[in-house]
């Protein structure tokens, strides 16, 4: 099955979305209804700073408690807004910061930052023109305007749509700011939505209900609970704990001279895909094959183009004095819960 196909569908009662590249698992989405979803929008209340960390604990809606990590210059009391950045690790507060983005397929509105401006990835200068001319056709708000990389294949009348949608949205919300008790005043994107925002690109939809099942999904999914990644040229075995994420890496039967470059770029390559449909996130420590400095080069250089790929922001740190490869992996979505594979 040659293509992109994206397939929204639910897993036990959770919204879900897939992402095949032919024919293969490349994304997953799943919802979580216990933890706030990224891109929650509240009215927060400073609870207490945080010494030596230069943070505030805030109060949210529901009694649950946020971690704002720049709360310089702020005061019990105060009322902010607040978007949610990422998940919670377990018995944490949720993570979450005063600048805000409301962000769309095509559009990501700015307050506090004014100006229009057309992403850097959009490099034909006629389109740029033609972009900046439907937002100055479009928008007439005080707060900034950034055009997406999807707008470069986008329809301008959806476009323009778009933006006027985010806008309000950003007017109604920030309408809100005040008040004396915390609040919710913007859901986050759940899957579905999630999907046509961020899978760009000429794909497929399925929306019929049993497209996980017919479309291979489930069986992939199923792969999922097993730590071993096959690569082709050797395997690694994914596991986490609960300090870090460890990733081993094995030649196999191959015993080549060239076998211990070729399995640590497959697994260069695989890593990626292997984190994001697992939802692993925080620290990833990687024990390659063990190779040369010169050859270490070669799979820092994979790695990174690797990664440049990748949805979610990872740091790689580099190499550590025991040969480890070390990686900081941002906390957007949460690991797979146990009951997911229930039945497959």
């Amino acid at each position: 099955m040659k293509g992109r196909t994206i397939i929204l569908d639910h897993i036990h009662g959770l919204e879900a979305a897939a992402l095949l590249v032919d024919g293969k698992l490349d994304d997953l989405l799943i919802d979580h209804q216990d933890n706030p979803r990224p891109g929650t929008i509240y009215r927060g209340i400073c609870d207490r700073p945080i010494k030596g960390q230069g943070g505030m604990m805030m109060r949210l809606p529901d009694g649950a408690t946020g971690f704002l990590r720049q709360g310089k210059g702020l005061r019990p009391g105060q009322t902010l807004l607040l978007q949610v950045t990422g998940y919670a690790e377990d018995g944490k507060a949720v993570p979450v910061t005063d600048r805000i983005l409301f962000k769309s397929r095509f559009a990501i509105i700015t307050p506090g930052k004014p100006g229009i401006n057309v992403s850097r990835q959009i490099t034909d200068d006629d389109k740029r023109d033609t972009l900046r001319a439907v937002a100055h056709e479009t928008y007439e708000g005080d707060h900034g305007l950034i055009l997406r990389s999807s707008c470069e294949t986008g329809d301008e009348a959806e476009i323009a749509d778009d933006i006027t949608a985010m806008a309000s949205l950003a007017e109604a919300v920030l309408a809100e700011a005040e008040g004396s008790a915390p609040e919710t005043l913007s859901e986050g994107d759940g899957p579905h939505l999630l999907a046509w925002r961020e899978w760009h690109g000429t794909s497929d939809i399925v929306t019929q209900p049993g497209g996980f099942e017919n479309r291979g999904v489930l069986d992939q999914l199923a792969e999922l609970k097993h730590t071993k990644v096959s690569l082709g040229d050797g395997f690694m075995f994914v596991e986490p704990t609960r300090a870090l994420v460890a990733i081993d890496v094995n030649t196999g039967g191959d015993v080549s001279p060239a076998a211990a470059l070729k399995a640590n770029l497959a697994a260069a390559r695989a890593l990626p895909r292997a984190l994001r449909l697992r939802g692993l996130a925080g620290q990833v420590v990687v024990d390659f094959v063990s190779i040369s400095k010169a050859h270490r080069r070669q799979v820092e250089q994979s790695l990174r183009a690797a990664f440049k790929a990748d949805p979610i922001e990872t740091s790689l740190v580099g190499w550590s004095p025991m040969g480890l490869f070390e990686l900081q992996r941002k906390r957007e979505r949460l690991s797979l819960p146990a009951s997911l594979f229930k039945d497959l």
